[in-house]
């Protein structure tokens, strides 16, 4: 069978202008964070365990463990919170719909017993505390007349509860049960983050008025501020304290992450250091999150960039993690030598991977814009995006050349290169075929059908093209000359995918009726068939190396391995491999084959010789 080997996780999902919450568990040193529907647990000593938790139904703003480390309770934009087991498969304990729109925040009591969320609410309903295991309401929080962005539990005795948001003020609650005891005006903007520290003493805030603020944490008076003059210049996001309580981390939109000590009583809070960052200063690179965990500090940018330093050594440049965010569409091998991988979302981010690495760089693809397709030579990449469009781009050591750009006339279904002479590249259109040749158009061909799908062999002579009418016509190519060889006609749906073997001595395809067929190239004969394991449309498909195993991977979230010269009912299946489905497929070797999909992250399978 397939066991799972490794997942390249996706970033946090971010939105200009709001804080995101990272957290996480300190016995585990797991941290969660929020993509879409999914809920993803990472461990900080080894960033490729990764696990995902997708059964929220609506997309997922913020999770938290529980103080024992057990349970993990996570809320989404419908107000809903759903608490499930950190083991055992995540089996889900409660579900509460807890307020009536997006929730933005949400923790724990210390003892575990409670837990309060905030956010949007319809009339005043912004913060509500319940019990974990009934859903019963303990308090009443009257007082906001806005979004509440943020929320915090004191972890000692007497429990209060700070809640703070749009409308720019911060309110203290006693309890339980909760009541509403005062409303705090010190903000002149948003307020964006509330925390209180590990021993409960104080809590702070943080705002778009550039201010931090610190509080006594029973009564609530005001102790002191974050220092101004070597404060930040834009609004502050989020705000964590270090586990001892006597620092806090902060980030902001001017970029900038600030470990700031705060004294014994409070009174002020003086810079300590401006973490060191290396971004290209772009607005993605502002700073939304940020989470101290033991030894670890960490930040999020905007571009879901997350980077991890040492608490111990502040000038230790940091680890950067990234990934995307959005549906991988296309993934490929960059350099079969070195074993390296090249993944594309449609939002225009490209990324290198390492095989037991893992993220090894961000290509600069904002010159192409949004991304369709993508196929990777030995020296170039060729790319195509929803517009008429496509760039070829030289591969230069770490990062592209500068592009050059074609307009053929039509949005690109699908694109292919040769790879001797590699300046050939066929680009399927709705009506037909261009070909090119470096960035100059040879020839555009009407072909008489509606085109869905193309592939050119290695030596550009051949060239297969797949229709709306699930036929697949067999061209030999010579110049800018196309002549029709054949048609073959065994798919009852769209084709979407034609790849040739490694060896050229075979070519697979797969339609959207599910099916997938290999062919002997030669005598065009089925050598492969009944392969229609899939219950949904098949968007992509790979070849091992050896030419010995074919992989599809499908809208049904699976991937299915085939081995040539045995039944297709002796298949493999990874079931569930990406939420949402399946859209990128390649192998590495004979024993690994790697998978994309819908949920922003890229997973290598280890095929187990059965």
């Amino acid at each position: 069978m397939a066991t799972l080997s490794e997942t390249y996780a996706c970033v946090p999902s971010t939105e200009r202008g709001r804080g995101i919450l990272i957290s996480g568990d300190p016995k585990s040193n797991n941290i969660l964070y929020c993509t879409a529907r999914s809920v993803i647990i990472r461990n900080l000593d080894n960033p490729l365990q990764v696990s995902v938790y997708g059964e929220h139904a609506y997309p997922v703003t913020v999770a938290r463990y529980s103080p024992n480390g057990e349970w993990i309770a996570s809320a989404d934009v419908s107000g809903t919170v759903r608490i499930w087991g950190t083991h055992n498969d995540f089996v889900l304990k409660n579900e509460f719909r807890v307020l009536s729109s997006r929730i933005d925040d949400l923790q724990w009591s210390a003892d575990g017993m409670r837990i309060v969320a905030s956010g949007d609410g319809k009339g005043k309903s912004f913060v509500r505390a319940f019990m974990w295991d009934s859903g019963s309401t303990v308090g009443d929080f009257d007082g906001h007349s806005r979004r509440v962005l943020s929320c915090a539990f004191k972890p000692t005795r007497p429990f209060r509860i700070v809640s703070c948001g749009e409308d720019f003020l911060v309110n203290f609650y006693d309890g339980p049960p909760f009541k509403f005891n005062m409303s705090i005006r010190d903000h002149t903007n948003f307020v964006n983050c509330v925390r209180y520290s590990p021993d409960g003493s104080k809590f702070i805030t943080v705002s778009s008025d550039r201010k931090g603020i610190i509080y006594d944490g029973k009564t609530g008076n005001k102790l002191g501020e974050l220092s101004a003059e070597d404060g930040h210049k834009g609004s502050i996001y989020a705000v964590s304290w270090s586990p001892d309580s006597k620092q806090v981390l902060t980030v902001s939109a001017d970029k900038s992450a600030k470990v700031w000590d705060i004294l014994e009583d409070g009174s002020s809070g003086t810079l300590n250091k401006t973490l060191a960052h290396t971004e290209s200063g772009g607005v993605e690179d502002m700073l939304v999150g940020c989470l101290w965990q033991n030894d670890h500090m960490l930040t999020v940018s905007l571009g879901g960039t997350i980077n991890l330093y040492s608490a111990k050594d502040l000038d230790k440049s940091p680890l950067t993690l990234s990934g995307h965010m959005k549906n991988v569409t296309v993934l490929n091998l960059l350099n079969k030598s070195e074993k390296m991988l090249l993944s594309s979302s449609y939002d225009g981010i490209i990324i290198r991977w390492i095989p037991g690495v893992g993220y090894s760089g961000k290509f600069d693809s904002k010159q192409f814009g949004l991304i369709k397709l993508l196929a990777v030579g030995e020296e170039e990449v060729i790319t195509s995006g929803f517009d008429n469009k496509v760039y070829r781009v030289p591969l230069q050591g770490e990062n592209f050349g500068p592009a050059e750009q074609v307009d053929v006339g039509s949005q690109p279904k699908d694109v292919s290169l040769a790879l001797n002479p590699p300046e050939l590249a066929l680009i399927a259109i709705e009506s037909g075929i261009v070909l090119l040749t470096g960035s100059k158009i040879v020839s555009t061909i009407n072909l008489g059908f509606t085109v869905t799908a193309c592939t050119i062999s290695p030596d550009g002579s051949e060239a297969i093209v797949g229709g709306q009418d699930g036929k697949l016509h067999i061209y030999s190519v010579s110049g800018d000359t196309f002549t029709e060889q054949s048609v073959l006609e065994k798919h009852r749906g769209a084709i979407s995918v034609i790849r040739y073997s490694p060896d050229f001595t075979m070519f697979a395809s797969a339609d959207l009726n599910r099916e997938a067929v290999v062919w002997d190239r030669v005598s065009r004969e089925v050598k492969l068939n009944n392969m229609l394991f899939h219950t949904a449309r098949i968007n992509c498909l790979a070849w091992s190396p050896d030419n010995r195993l074919v992989a599809t991977g499908s809208l049904d979230t699976c991937v299915i391995i085939y081995e040539i010269g045995k039944p297709a009912a002796s298949r493999r299946t990874i079931k569930g491999a990406h939420l949402g489905g399946v859209y990128g497929l390649t192998f590495i070797d004979q024993e690994r084959v790697v998978s994309s999909g819908e949920d922003g992250c890229i997973r290598v399978w280890t095929l187990n010789s059965d």
